[in-house]
């Protein structure tokens, strides 16, 4: 391991030197970034997921940019050019773009002005004009390289002066000053072209506009971006012309009046305008996209995360509803254990556009759905929100209330449930049914559990970001792998019941072993401990340890396996439960909680000879065995009325359920068929950072509507009244 890297990332991240090390010694043993995170605490001093995966990173472009520098000090010195200086200046730096700065004058360069002039012998003349001579006779110096290519004095000092504009162009600390100074002090301008492509409007808030780059929103930047890319718009990086140009004159300069000053000076200007701006101006368009991106794949991840958590409704009968018009809505049962009890389908809603509902159809689909809710005692009704879910959450609204049913409905996001019902995975699991049915039962099934059914959708395509198509999609689906990842390690996998989607996400487990062990609890019924586990094909002992303690059996032949202790402290948890004079039947009774409350836990560390984490968790599972941290999580609120948006005014307050979150504010489901707006500056009379300080997907709110626009339906609401 690279000492020099490790003790940086030490100093950035306020962490110990040792436990960098940690992290990287147990990565590079193929431990999965779930189980250092959870079962190797006294080894990394607590550190989380996010911590150790920014260790990696961080060590990776340590690493990488230690090999660039490798590379362009040989590179340099082949040429016979590495100076003492150089090569400090290139061990020195920081990032990648001051070593390619340093690197820029001994690149090998395609055909430019500057070569040209160079190969016809006209460098000493730039080097001359550079040493800043006081005296001479520049006429008679410029002669001395007149050949029967460069047949002029006047085209001698022409050449001489693209050399020297390409050498100041290639100076890494004009460029560095320069691209820091745009930074700080730069703007960004858009201006729309003279065209029709943007008939409806969505970019006009970037028609005539221009901001400190300091202050850039990141959803500007990509909105900029994209709307430059559909050739709406013009994008401009404004730089300071006058500042720059005066930090190379000095420092080309110093002050001194040459005989060539004239020259310098235009070589200066020419530098600047034609080689050093445009490209600042390209590297800060990529430092903009980079760092929104980024910002757009940190709250697409914090999204999905909360959406992923979101408390699971346990034990409920559920009625799962796709909405349509012309085909009807699919209806699906889903059991408290998930299983599909009815398939069926309703019109209520019109069948063309613009034409009458058939009231026998309406009167036939009101039976229906009331012989559904009794005869399977349905508790909640999940309604997917896409076309024409308000129509269908009227309907079933006014079910419920004229025929006085206990039953409650929640609105539920459908985003990917199309993905996932026309999947292979979906046609494996009901290959006798529609796409249509296949997302009503996606849809019951994400309340009752929508981290077990979420998990079956490709991450991108559940819809809780912003401009997730404008940014870089191997960098984006990473970021949310890690989500599920963790998610699903967090909450742990029930391994008599989880479905092959779950269990792939579990530490250490590929597809294939996954599918071994499903294949393996398929042939002989069920799991009874988690040492049966080593007996499936291709499961080694590392795979093992990885996966074990995220798998829980419930009812086997050992109460611990229900638990997120790791079997390799099972000896210390046995030790303990007799250190109290209790079994492992004992875990989370009453008596149970009472012993542990009564122990002193830095003397069991010391006789035990047990750390202070391993010491918490096992304790912890002993009183929780089936903890859930989703239980901390919001659930989904359930309703059994509706209120219509033509029937909302301004200064009215409304409960609603946070359904996105973007750098701008949060679009907010009031029950009122459109989501509302509740912008960053509504949000709180202090100044906050981002909308995600203060919200997560999942929340319930209590708004107040500062502004509506019934023909565009559009709602503008605030979290305080104004």
């Amino acid at each position: 391991m690279n000492e020099d890297i490790i003790l940086a990332i030490s100093k950035e991240l306020g962490v110990k030197v040792e436990q960098v090390q940690a992290v990287l010694e147990l990565l590079e043993n193929d431990h999965t970034v779930a189980f250092i995170a959870r079962y190797r605490k006294e080894v990394t001093g607590g550190l989380d997921e996010e911590q150790i995966r920014i260790i990696d990173d961080q060590y990776q472009y340590g690493l990488s940019l230690k090999k660039r520098k490798d590379d362009v000090l040989r590179l340099i010195d082949e040429k016979g050019l590495l100076t003492d200086d150089l090569k400090e200046q290139i061990l020195s730096a920081s990032k990648l773009i001051e070593v390619e700065d340093l690197y820029r004058p001994y690149k090998e360069k395609k055909k430019t002005k500057a070569t040209t002039a160079i190969a016809l012998g006209l460098e000493p003349l730039a080097d001359l004009m550079l040493s800043l001579p006081r005296t001479g006779d520049k006429i008679s110096l410029a002669s001395q390289y007149i050949t029967e290519k460069v047949p002029t004095v006047e085209e001698a000092i022409l050449q001489a002066k693209y050399i020297v504009a390409e050498k100041i162009s290639d100076n890494a600390e004009y460029r560095k000053h320069i691209r820091e100074a745009a930074l700080k002090y730069g703007t960004i301008s858009s201006k729309k072209k003279n065209n029709d492509l943007d008939a409806e409007e969505k970019y006009k808030n970037y028609y005539e506009t221009t901001e400190k780059l300091v202050f850039i929103k990141a959803h500007r930047v990509l909105a900029m971006n994209r709307a430059e890319n559909e050739e709406v718009i013009t994008v401009t990086i404004g730089l300071q012309p006058e500042r720059d140009v005066e930090h190379i004159r000095y420092h080309v300069t110093h002050n001194v009046m040459s005989i060539f000053n004239e020259e310098l000076l235009d070589s200066i200007q020419d530098a600047y305008k034609r080689l050093i701006a445009p490209s600042i101006q390209r590297e800060i368009r990529v430092i903009l996209t980079e760092k929104a991106e980024e910002q757009a794949i940190h709250i697409f991840s914090l999204n999905l995360q909360h959406l992923l958590l979101q408390a699971p409704m346990k034990g409920r009968v559920v009625l799962g509803v796709d909405p349509a018009f012309r085909t009807g809505c699919k209806l699906a049962v889903i059991s408290p254990n998930s299983k599909v009890l009815e398939i069926g389908v309703i019109y209520p809603n019109e069948r063309t556009k613009g034409a009458m509902i058939d009231p026998r159809a309406l009167e036939k689909s009101k039976r229906t759905l009331v012989d559904l809710l009794t005869k399977y005692k349905v508790e909640i009704i999940a309604i997917g929100n896409g076309t024409a879910s308000r129509e269908t959450e009227s309907f079933i609204a006014e079910v419920i209330k004229e025929n006085h049913l206990s039953a409650k409905y929640v609105v539920v996001s459908e985003a990917g449930a199309s993905v996932y019902s026309a999947s292979p995975l979906a046609m494996e699991e009901f290959p006798d049914l529609s796409v249509e049915q296949r997302s009503a039962i996606s849809i019951a099934r994400r309340i009752q559990d929508p981290l077990a059914e979420l998990v079956k959708i490709e991450p991108r395509s559940i819809g809780v970001g912003q401009y997730q198509h404008d940014i870089a999609q191997n960098k984006l689906n990473k970021s949310l792998e890690d989500v599920v990842v963790d998610a699903v390690n967090k909450v742990g996998v029930n391994l008599n019941t989880c479905s092959p989607s779950l269990l792939g996400y579990v530490s250490g487990l590929s597809k294939s072993v996954a599918k071994n062990i499903i294949d393996y609890r398929e042939a002989n019924n069920q799991f009874l401990s988690r040492e049966e586990l080593k007996k499936v094909a291709k499961l080694g002992p590392k795979t093992y340890e990885q996966c074990v303690g995220f798998l829980r059996i419930l009812g086997g032949s050992n109460p611990l396996d229900m638990t997120p202790i790791h079997p390799e402290s099972y000896k210390k948890a046995e030790a303990l439960l007799k250190e109290m004079g209790l079994s492992s039947k004992d875990i989370g009774s009453e008596e149970m909680k009472v012993a542990v409350s009564q122990l002193d836990k830095e003397e069991l560390q010391q006789k035990y000879d047990i750390d202070k984490y391993t010491l918490n968790d096992i304790l912890g599972a002993f009183v929780a065995p089936l903890r859930d941290i989703r239980d901390s999580y919001p659930g989904l609120k359930l309703r059994s009325d509706i209120m219509h948006f033509e029937d909302v005014k301004i200064g009215d307050e409304l409960d609603g359920i946070v359904r996105n979150v973007v750098d701008f504010g949060a679009f907010v489901d009031c029950g009122v068929k459109y989501d509302g707006l509740l912008h960053i500056s509504k949000m709180s009379t202090q100044k906050i950072n981002h909308p995600s300080d203060i919200l997560n997907v999942g929340d319930e709110i209590h708004v107040y509507v500062i502004d509506i626009d019934y023909d565009k339906h559009k709602m503008g609401l605030a979290l305080y009244k104004m």
